[in-house]
């Protein structure tokens, strides 16, 4: 009687196609013993004390004319213009062009000119005959296209000064035709 059992188990080891679902049954069942039985919901996130608001759009780009102007240039002419705060990247961009005599007449090497950018305090320095620095310089043109990122203005307005300059001074009198806009 001892026989029967020996030979099932002389047979389940010696064929390797009976012994290879007992290998891989357990693996064919850990997916299903891992599942779990009901889903439970998300806990509630937490409440903010800031109250929501709704993102708004970012401001739309300003511009502004500093100048639109054609004038007669004996010594030097200023026209301020202001930045308003809180203008992260202020842009002026423009073109000039001098003539001798009248405007749209001759616009030669005869007609150049100097032109400034300055700040409150190069200005300031400009008008007290002290010499400086300035923000943006040209010198000896007499048609000249600007492209000028200004400096931010923070917390409070900022004002800027274009000068144009004849360098010939009263000896000569220059028509200038400016045409500049700020984009802030």
């Amino acid at each position: 009687m001892v026989t029967p059992p020996r030979r099932w188990l002389a047979a389940v080891v010696a064929s390797p196609l009976l012994f290879a679902p007992v290998l891989f049954a357990p693996v064919l069942f850990v997916p299903v013993l891992f599942t779990p039985a009901c889903t439970k919901a998300p806990p509630p996130a937490p409440a903010n004390d800031v109250p929501e608001r709704p993102l708004l759009p970012p401001p739309a780009p300003t511009t502004q004319t500093v100048l639109q102007k054609t004038f007669n240039l004996k010594g030097s002419a200023t026209f301020p213009f202001e930045i308003p705060a809180h203008s992260v990247q202020p842009h002026l961009h423009g073109i000039f062009e001098s003539f001798v005599g009248q405007a749209h007449g001759s616009s030669d090497d005869t007609a150049n000119i100097s032109f400034l950018i300055l700040n409150e305090e190069q200005h300031s320095d400009f008008a007290g005959n002290h010499p400086g620095d300035a923000l943006f310089s040209v010198e000896a043109s007499h048609n000249q296209a600007v492209n000028f990122d200004l400096p931010p203005a923070m917390n409070q307005s900022m004002k800027y000064y274009l000068v144009f300059q004849n360098p010939a001074g009263n000896r000569g009198s220059l028509v200038v035709e400016a045409n500049f806009r700020v984009d802030f």
